[in-house]
């Protein structure tokens, strides 16, 4: 029955299943026909995440060829089955009518319920809604694509998302078909509209759908029955969209028949039929209800892209054909016999498979790289074994499958397929499963695929384990046992552990360990190689972060490898970037003068390795660390201060965002002195008798001590060296050494007296002692060009000819490397003349002696006093040379002495007299040695004035030379002449010349006429610079000559200029132009003009009319022109242009009138149309008389219509006549309504001028007009309380109507009851908005149109309000404070804050240290209602505001409240702990976080513990934060006691912290076992006893004994000498009182103490050696003990 119910429905939904295929195909490339299908996908659960909104198509489908699947519109609808598994219900014949605000229902019972392919067998045809009755219908409903019809549709343009729209309908009707029919429309067959209306609640159970038969051709919409569909605007999250709808992905449509195939139902048997014929290029391909058992031929379809191969024979396995199907998408084998998918071959575009409803016992195939969807429902799967990789699966199916009984089975799921899975059996991923599915190991997806069966979580961790044990038991090496295989949790950039425990039963044959790490995405599908990874610990990159870490261990013994065992890691986690050193080595050996470094290990942890911070520190015995100036390397040398020292290398990691690490110490042994020796043996001082030689070395080797030196002197005959010094390391030459060598011997000790080997130098030969100067001096004046002569006494014989030679130097100090210049050559002559060049300088001697036999002595240099001074800067001579003459070129020329000249002054004055001093300065002169004379100066004397300057600014005194005699003038003469001007009769030309030689006086000009052969005459009375051509000169040319003459009469030569010409015959003019009549408005104007220029011909004339902006308009070109109105205030201008017979014109010349008067004013016309009340009236009149002014009007309104006199005298009427207005147009008011109306006009000029009155009457009343209402509006008058307003026209107002109504989001209903003006709001009206409506009614009942207000703005309840703000808690540091609100107790915010109060924001401040006002300062990060009280805080205040919102939208006024100023808390100490190693050699640090204020001198002691008793011990002194643990704390733990105390004195509770019992530092710990094991021990040690013959040198008192200890006693020996046998000086059991004391002041040192008699005080030579003595001797008395040594020790007994 199941098969026959599932084909039914099959049948039945098959057309949409392809629309929906191919709809879905249509988003790849884009490309459609209009044939193709237009459909849109649904909104996935990835699209709802990025809120995009849906667009539903209402284009219908190309029917296809098949015949079986027209079905009638009457056809009942019956059950198909689904590819994916599912069966839908069978549905109901007929839906009812659901009331107005319900929408009608589909015909399946449960729509929601169904799978992917059935709910994308229908489709939505929308209608838009109206914006006036849906407004806020905008947000998206998941609907399927669109169904088949038989009837092409238009296609609408693509979209990757739309919204889907909806209109408000009339009730309509279903029949048994399930086709809906409308009221008053007939039965459609395309597509049934949908009816969306609102729902009473939004958590209304059902969804509204549309009913439709599907075999009907009509559109049906499934709909998730959590929607809610509504007119009003709702938010569409992913929550409130469909959430369980699978989301078949996009595919590519090709509309065309040769790309898809559909042969449904045809029971086809065998692809490679004849009748079947497949092609490469189909895409979409359906082959559903046939009975296909194979594949073969499927290979074709390289390009298909949707494949329905469902409800055939397949049986598998044989799906290897589709290999070829590189371009699949979309596969659909539902409905087979398929038992296995492993030959289902890897598809590289595959996204959404079917295998429901087959018999498949597991998911067994090839990993699909892209699949997206997968469903298996209805099978017989039983296990998880071989599920495959399937890396970004989303949605996963397995219902009604044995499968299903695995307790957590989506958990597993979830660690199957990795991040991506969405939902599980078409729901969303449970929130507990997730949880669940994070507890278990990473390696349980590996385990999973190879059959583990699936356990509880706390159980998973051991379980996977043993499974992956036994799987490697058989491929280990014989004997070989694996107990562990994991790996730590890595991080970024910090070392991930890996353990592996291989326990080997037979030792015969070494087992190697090999590692390889390697590197997979969440989903486990593959691991890559990490390069280099090959060691037990790996260090995960930044790359890696999120990614799981595999690491194979792979065995070898001798030559055979065997398989790897593995372990997976967690994912990869993000580095805190805080870095931290792993492992800290020092290398080299601890020597003076050996160099040693440091080398650390670092995790970075995410952060990018910067320069960190080392430190090298010196420990002295019984000090502290200090740190090393400068040693800030990882390398350091050590020196003489390391000797006897310990050293701390301190390493901090710091990275390049600068945050820093944890420092860590490692600790050397005691630094050790280098054996004494001596380098660089050298003797400092000239080898020449008389001289000082210093002997000196570099020593080397701890201290220095009582070094020797000893000086030997050469023997010439036989080469032996004799003693001539000791003791000291100078030596001065004598006469006995000249000519001899001498040596110098350093033999170096230490401070202990240790003498290391001896080192010698020799010198050079000693020589006699040279000539030698001294008291050298220079004499003479410093000044320039003084004469200087250097004086010295010479000594080591008779001087030679020594010789001297001199310089100059910018310093008055001799020192090596100053830069002399040379002034002379070394000579014999000892005189000196200073030149120019040195003056400014220091003068500079140098005297070598020499002797007679020319042995040079050591040159002397000896500097002057001072610097040499130049004379005062002046001239010696001074002249100037030149011709005195207008034009002529003067030259001054002097002499400068004094230093160096710098810029000096130069001047040119003009003299009147030779007594006219200092002159005028000529400009333009000054600064320069030549002159060239002007004009200006003719007549004067000529000086020039020197003013000497020195380069250093120093000015001397000026000097002047002037000329002998006067500069005269030159001689008059023409430099250039011409006549400029038109050759043209009437022109004026003009004699344009220019004169030089003085001041020119009255020159002679004379103008000549010249005819055509060259005869000048000269024109009588032409004698000045210009003349002016007449008509006398027409045909002539003409020229001027020029006699210059100067002002003293002096002339010279005359000069003719060129001719120019012909001169020719003038243009036509007019010489002058009158206007002819009266300038008043209806005047006629002419003209009279005079013309000269040859005979006249037409003369133009034209008139012009210019504005008063200057914007002229042409008139006329007549004689004449009368003037019109538009001329009045205007003028009038008239261009008359001359034009001589020959057609030739002359200048136009024109005349401008003054303005035209206007004529007096009158009213020719006045005309009153008929009134109709509030219609403008605009009368109709004629004026003349100029430009009309503001003329006066006066409206009058008379119940009886005049005539004759009473009309034109209206203005002396009675009281009947009532003045109305003073315009010219007039408005009838509801008192003019039935009466005449009347205008009185008084024509009026623009100046003011009036004329005669005109009086015009209505000829009929006014009439009123149609009732109406305007301005309808709603003022609010208190926050619940509104007023409608409105202003009513048309006639006398009766008993108008008014109403009020709600507008709920565009849907407008009358409020019942409400029909006064003023409306009381109630809570109904919250969150909506009211309206007023106005009906006019008149007084005669005439009804007008009613009118609506403009909705009010949206009603809302009060702003919640908060009248206080309060604290709960206390202002202390570290309490935590809440802000409390006080809520108003009226009635009305009771209601707001219990019904529509919304978030509430708060924000914390803190008050600054500024001034004496309290200001704040935000805290950006507090902005809830608590707040933790800070360190920062103490002393300040807080303040917090909070900000009510209520559900609307709207903001409370801020409320504040304020605290005192903070205290500090109780001091208290956080995580007290311990940090250092666990050695008795290691230096131990305390840490931890102090609270309560500033800390103050807290109390902190170190003490120790026995493990297992509660006593403590205190140790003496040591109060630091730092303890340095030495051989007494070994087995004990040390414990530190912390009593915090704030910086006012307030105690807090003392806290405590204490490490893991002591141990032995490892070689140390060695040692001790070894001797304990001997039974018998010897030590040398120095005991401070009286003097003893054999004493140590060096040690003081301390002399050497033998310290004897065995399992029961210990003494302490003088050894023997030669004359003496060993004696035992002290000897005792290891009985109580016995023990052992050490010393913490000198680590050398220990006592023993046998009884209450005998004690020993001991040295050794180093620290590590008293230790070994001290645990020796407590190891042999720990049986004397309550605590067994050895258990602190940890040594085997």
């Amino acid at each position: 029955m199941e098969e026959v119910a599932s084909k039914a429905e099959e049948e039945a939904l098959e057309t949409t299943v392809e629309a929906m295929k191919e709809g879905h195909a249509a988003a790849v490339d884009g490309s459609r026909s209009p044939d193709s299908v237009s459909a849109a996908s649904l909104v996935s659960s990835r699209a709802a995440t990025t809120r995009k909104k849906a667009v539903v198509s209402s284009n219908l489908i190309k029917p296809t060829a098949s015949s079986s699947l027209r079905v009638s519109s009457s056809t009942p609808v019956t059950i198909r089955r689904k590819s994916t598994g599912g069966v839908t219900e069978k549905p109901t014949g007929a839906a009812k009518v659901l009331p107005k605000r319900t929408s009608t229902t589909a015909a399946a019972t449960d729509p929601v319920r169904r799978s992917l392919p059935e709910l994308k067998r229908s489709s939505l045809s929308a209608k838009t809604v109206s914006r006036a009755t849906l407004p806020d219908s905008k947000k998206p409903i998941p609907v399927s694509p669109g169904s088949r019809s038989s009837t092409k549709s238009g296609l609408s343009k693509p979209e990757s998302s739309a919204s889907v729209s909806s209109k408000r309908a009339p009730s309509s009707s279903v029949d048994s078909s399930g086709s809906r029919t409308s009221s008053g429309r007939p039965h459609s067959t395309l597509s049934s509209g949908r009816t969306v209306s609102k729902l009473s609640s939004p958590s209304a159970g059902s969804s509204p759908s549309v009913s439709s038969g599907i075999r009907s051709k009509s559109l049906s919409t499934p709909l998730d029955r959590s929607s809610n569909i509504s007119g009003r605007k709702k938010t569409a999250t992913p929550e409130s969209r469909d959430s369980r709808l699978i989301i078949l992905p996009k595919v590519e449509v090709k509309a065309g028949d040769d790309m898809r195939l559909d042969l449904r139902g045809h029971r086809i048997r065998s692809l490679t039929s004849g009748g079947l014929h497949l092609s490469p290029n189909l895409e979409f391909v359906y082959l559903r209800d046939n009975l296909l058992s194979e594949l073969e031929g499927i290979e074709i379809l390289n390009r298909v892209k949707v494949l329905d191969l469902s409800f055939n024979d397949f049986k598998g396995p044989g799906f290897e054909p589709l290999e070829n199907c590189k371009m699949l998408q979309q596969l659909y084998l539902a409905g087979n016999q398929i038992t296995s998918l492993a030959s289902l071959p890897q598809l590289p575009n595959l996204e959404f498979l079917s295998v429901a409803q087959n018999k498949l016992k597991s998911l067994a195939m090839a990993s699909q790289p892209r699949l997206q969807v997968l469903a298996a429902s209805k099978n017989k799967i039983t296990t998880l074994k071989d599920f495959p990789y399937l890396p970004v699966l989303e949605h996963l199916r397995v219902e009604e499958n044995p499968l299903l009984k695995i307790s957590h089975l989506e958990a597993a799921s979830i660690l199957l397929v990795g991040p991506t899975l969405k939902k599980f059996n078409d729901r969303d991923l449970s929130r507990e499963e997730v949880a669940i599915a994070k507890r278990y190991p990473p390696q349980t997806a590996l385990c999973l695929r190879d059959g583990w069966e699936f356990c509880k979580s706390e159980l998973a961790a051991e379980s996977t384990f043993r499974f992956l044990v036994e799987r490697w038991q058989d491929t280990l090496p014989s004997g070989c046992l694996v107990k562990e295989a994991s790996v730590d949790r890595p991080s970024e950039e910090s070392p991930c552990q890996s353990h592996f425990g291989l326990v080997q039963e037979s030792t015969d044959s070494e087992l190697v360990l090999r590692y390889q790490w390697t590197v997979a995405d969440r989903s486990l599908s593959s691991f890559v190689p990490i390069p280099d990874a090959t060691n037990e610990v790996y260090w995960p990159k930044h790359e890696d972060i999120g990614k799981i870490l595999k690491i194979e261990c792979t065995p070898v013994i001798g030559e055979t490898v065997y398989p790897p065992i593995f372990a997976i890691s967690s994912p990869v986690l993000r580095g805190k970037g805080i870095p931290k050193v792993v492992s800290l080595e020092l290398h080299g050996e601890l020597v003076e003068g050996n160099i040693i470094k440091g080398q650390a290990v670092v995790a970075w942890c995410g952060g990018t390795p910067g320069k960190c911070i080392t430190s090298w520190l010196r420990r002295k015995w019984n000090g502290s660390p200090v740190v090393i100036d400068g040693a800030e390397d990882e390398e350091y040398r050590l020196s003489l201060d390391d000797v006897g020292s310990s050293m701390v290398f301190m390493y901090t990691p710091v990275t390049e965002e600068n945050a820093r690490g944890e420092p860590q110490y490692k600790y050397t042994e005691f630094v050790k002195a280098a054996p004494p020796s001596v380098s660089n043996v050298r003797i400092i001082g000239d080898a020449v008798e008389g001289c000082v030689l210093k002997g000196t070395g570099d020593y080397f080797g701890g201290k220095e001590g009582p070094s020797k030196f000893q000086w030997l002197r050469k023997n010439k005959e036989n080469g032996e060296f004799s003693l001539i010094s000791a003791g000291t390391s100078e030596y001065t030459l004598t006469q006995e050494d000249v000519g001899r060598h001498v040596t110098f011997v350093y033999i170096p000790a230490n401070f202990e007296g240790l003498e290391g080997e001896p080192l010698s130098t020799l010198s050079s030969e000693v020589k006699p002692a040279p000539p030698k100067v001294k008291d050298v001096k220079i004499v003479g004046d410093l000044r320039e060009n003084s004469k200087l002569t250097v004086t010295g006494t010479v000594t080591g014989g008779t001087e030679g000819s020594s010789r001297v030679q001199w310089f100059k130097s910018s310093c008055s100090i001799l020192e090596e490397g100053n830069n002399l210049e040379e002034l002379s050559t070394s000579k014999v002559a000892k005189s000196f003349r200073i030149p120019l060049g040195a003056v400014g300088y220091y003068i500079v001697a140098k005297y070598t002696p020499m002797a007679p036999d020319g042995e040079c002595g050591e040159s002397v240099y000896v500097i002057s006093e001072r610097a040499v001074e130049t004379l005062p800067p002046s001239l010696n001579f001074l002249s100037i040379t030149g011709d005195n003459v207008e034009g002529g070129l003067l030259t001054a020329s002097y002499g400068y002495i004094g230093g160096h000249e710098g810029k000096s002054i130069y001047e040119w004055h003009y003299h009147k007299t030779e007594s006219d001093h200092p002159g005028t300065l000529i400009p333009g002169a000054s600064g320069l040695l030549q002159y060239t004379i002007t004009k200006e100066a003719i007549g004067k004397f000529i000086s020039f004035q020197c003013i000497p300057v020195r380069d250093d600014g120093i000015v001397g005194e000026a000097r002047t030379c002037m000329s002998q005699e006067r500069v005269r003038p030159g001689n008059p003469r023409a430099v250039s002449l011409q006549v400029v001007g038109a050759a043209v009769e009437g022109t004026m030309l003009t004699a344009e010349k220019e004169y030089w030689g003085g001041e020119e006086g009255a020159s002679v000009f004379r103008w000549f006429r010249t005819n055509s052969d060259g005869t000048p005459c000269e024109i009588k009375g032409a004698t000045t610079s210009s003349y002016l051509l007449s008509v006398d000169d027409i045909g002539f040319f003409i020229s001027v000559s020029y006699e210059p003459v100067r002002d003293d009469w002096a002339r010279g030569p005359t000069v003719i200029s060129d001719i120019t010409g012909p001169i020719v015959a003038g243009h036509p003019s007019c010489q002058s132009l009158e206007f002819l009549g009266s300038m008043i408005e209806g005047q006629r104007l002419s003209f009279v003009a005079s013309y000269t220029g040859g005979v006249k011909g037409n003369c133009s004339i034209a008139w012009f009319r210019v504005k008063r902006n200057g914007v002229k308009e042409l008139l006329s070109n007549d004689e004449f022109l009368d003037l019109s109105l538009e001329d009045v205030g205007e003028s009038i201008e008239i261009i008359y242009t001359p034009v001589r017979e020959d057609g030739i014109e002359g200048s136009p010349r024109s005349i401008r009138s003054d303005s035209i008067s206007p004529a007096n004013p009158m009213g020719l016309e006045l005309l009153i149309p008929d009134c109709y009340e509030k219609q403008e009236v605009v009368p109709h009149k004629t004026y003349f008389g100029g430009h009309e002014g503001d003329g006066e009007y006066i409206w009058y309104r008379t119940m009886e219509k005049l005539h004759g006199s009473a009309l034109t005298e209206i203005s002396y009427a009675g009281e009947e006549v009532i003045a109305c207005s003073r315009t010219l147009k007039y408005t009838p008011s509801l008192e003019d309504v039935g009466a005449y109306l009347v205008l009185y006009w008084i024509p009026t000029r623009v100046d003011g001028r009036s004329g005669k009155p005109v009086v015009s009457i209505t000829n009929s009343p006014v009439t009123p007009a149609d009732p109406e209402v305007f301005n309808v509006r709603v003022e609010k008058l208190f926050s619940d309380a509104y007023s409608g307003e409105g202003e009513y026209f048309g006639g006398h107002e009766g008993a108008s109507l008014f109403n009020w109504y709600r507008d709920n989001d565009g849907t407008i209903d009358v409020i019942a009851g409400a029909n006064s003006k003023t409306y009381e709001v109630t809570e109904s009206d919250y969150n909506c908005r009211i309206l007023f409506g106005y009906t006019p009614v008149r007084s005669d009942s005439a009804v007008g149109k009613l009118k609506m207000s403009e909705p009010t703005e949206t009603i809302l309840p009060e702003i919640p309000r908060v009248d206080m703000l309060a604290f709960t808690g206390k202002a202390v540091q570290g309490d935590v404070l809440t802000a409390v609100q006080v809520i108003p107790k009226t009635e009305i915010q009771q209601l707001v804050w219990s019904k529509y109060k919304g978030a509430i924001e708060y924000q914390w401040f803190r008050s600054l240290e500024s001034g004496n006002e309290m200001s704040y300062e935000a805290l950006s990060s507090e902005i809830s209602c608590s707040y933790k009280v800070q360190f920062e805080d103490i002393g300040r205040c807080l303040k917090c505001e909070c900000i009510v919102h209520d559900v609307f939208g709207r903001s409370s006024e801020p409320a504040y409240a304020e605290t005192s100023p903070i205290s500090p808390g109780f001091p208290r100490i956080e995580k007290l702990e311990i940090e250092g190693g666990g050695f008795h050699t290691n230096l131990y640090a305390l840490r931890g976080n102090y609270f309560g204020g500033k800390e103050g001198k807290s109390k902190i002691q170190w003490l120790r513990s026995m493990v297992g008793s509660p006593d403590l011990i205190s140790i003496p002194g040591e109060t630091g934060r730092m303890y340095e643990a030495n051989v007494d704390d070994v087995g004990y733990r040390l414990v530190v006691v912390y009593t915090p105390i704030r910086e006012d004195g307030v105690e807090g509770h003392p806290v405590s912290a204490s490490t893991e019992p002591v141990a032995v530092e490892p070689d140390l710990y060695k040692e001790v076992k070894l001797k304990l094991e001997t039974g018998l021990v010897k030590f040398e040690v120095l005991c401070d006893k009286d003097p003893y013959p054999k004493k140590i040198v060096g040690d003081g008192n301390l002399e050497r004994r033998m310290l004897e200890m065995n399992r029961k006693r210990i003494k302490v020996v003088k050894p023997g000498s030669k004359t003496s046998f060993s004696t035992t000086e002290v000897r005792g059991s290891y009985v109580p009182p016995f023990h052992v004391e050490t010393f913490r002041n000198d680590q050398r040192r220990l006592r023993v103490v046998v009884d209450s008699e005998n004690a020993v005080d001991m040295v050794v030579h180093s620290r590590h050696l008293r230790d070994v003595i001290v645990l020796v001797i407590r190891g042999f008395a720990q049986k004397f003990n309550s605590t067994s040594l050895n258990s602190l020790l940890k040594i085997d007994a």
